[in-house]
């Protein structure tokens, strides 16, 4: 495939990252398109739209096409992924590149058809598709081809993805639509709840970037800008760390619930292997501050973070390129859902 491009594609509800086999990620940027409503006229897309979130004036929308992972809207994710493949590309090959996307678990059908058919659309000479969880422990390291069991957690803006893996497949997991997101929703729902106030989804994700925590280990403090429910005046408020785990009480306790059912039916023989080798966090939303101690103390096995949890799933679908003869039997195709080449 001397002429031909290999693109890995990490397709988040928060983030799209793009791999290149031989140049590693090439781009990474919101999952976001700013239109004008009447005339479906494209205004911006990635950085540069996400910084018009909750800014835009009556007559342009700001649209996150995904949703818990998957595809929301066909029309105006599919010209999010041409542009964003056709800058990673930069120029025009004389054969259409082969991609690689990867999707949660348990995806419906109709689901998986959407993707491939979204990167056919786009150019793809042919569409492969990974599992998640698969594709963060490939660009963790973690050793999945071995006859014994490894673990891993990785949490998302759309999904929380919770897996046991040995002999190059998935043996028990399951797909959480519970993640990045809910933990911004769930810190709007709190300042509204006890404060009176309201503020934006930009907002609550930059409370939890900044001081948000699973478990406080470091209370730190951040100032709130918003409006009043009872004056509609701006206001502002200042909250701390300790406040945040109370905001996340409900989605870490999803999270919490769904790792222990992965456990509870995991084999004997691979819960040994994990219990020796501890769990694996991927994905921007182990970043939260006490999050992997919190879980390891639930659990009481040994938890870790990956090298650059962010890009650990991008550049496990960019690594799975280069070993899809290995994996064969684990990857789904064009032609394995149903759709022609």
């Amino acid at each position: 495939m001397f002429f031909s491009k290999e693109i890995g594609i990490d397709l988040g509800t928060a983030n799209i990252l793009v791999f290149e086999r031989g140049k590693g990620i090439v781009l990474q940027e919101p999952s976001v398109v700013v239109m004008e409503r009447q005339t479906n006229k494209v205004l911006a897309v990635g950085i540069e739209a996400r910084r018009m979130l909750g800014r835009t004036p009556g007559n342009i929308s700001a649209i996150r096409p995904l949703k818990d992972g998957v595809i929301a809207n066909f029309e105006v994710t599919e010209i999010m992924l041409k542009h964003f493949i056709t800058r990673a590309i930069k120029r025009r090959h004389f054969f259409k590149p082969v991609i690689m996307i990867c999707i949660p678990v348990g995806i419906t059908g109709v689901e998986k058809r959407a993707v491939i058919e979204i990167a056919m659309q786009v150019g793809a000479r042919k569409t492969f598709l990974i599992e998640e969880p698969l594709a963060a422990a490939i660009g963790a390291g973690l050793p999945i081809g071995e006859p014994s069991g490894s673990m891993v957690i990785d949490i998302g803006g759309g999904t929380s993805e919770i897996a046991v893996l040995s002999l190059g497949g998935i043996v028990i997991s399951e797909s959480l639509r519970i993640a990045g997101d809910r933990f911004d929703e769930a810190m709007i729902r709190y300042i509204r709840d006890k404060y009176n106030l309201i503020i934006g989804a930009k907002t609550a994700e930059e409370i939890k970037m900044t001081i948000g925590a699973a478990y406080v280990q470091e209370n730190k403090e951040y100032e709130v800008r918003g409006r009043s429910v009872v004056s509609g005046l701006p206001q502002n408020l200042v909250i701390t760390s300790e406040e945040t785990v109370e905001a996340f009480q409900e989605p870490i306790n999803a999270i919490v619930a769904s790792i222990k059912r992965v456990l509870e039916k995991t084999p004997p023989e691979l819960s040994s292997d994990i219990m020796d080798r501890g769990i694996i966090m991927t994905g921007g939303g182990s970043l939260l501050n006490g999050f992997a101690k919190l879980l390891s103390d639930i659990t009481n096995i040994p938890i870790f973070l990956a090298d650059d949890p962010l890009t650990c799933v991008a550049r496990g679908t960019g690594q799975a390129l280069e070993e899809i003869d290995n994996l064969h039997d684990v990857l789904l195709t064009s032609e394995g859902v149903g759709i022609r080449r």
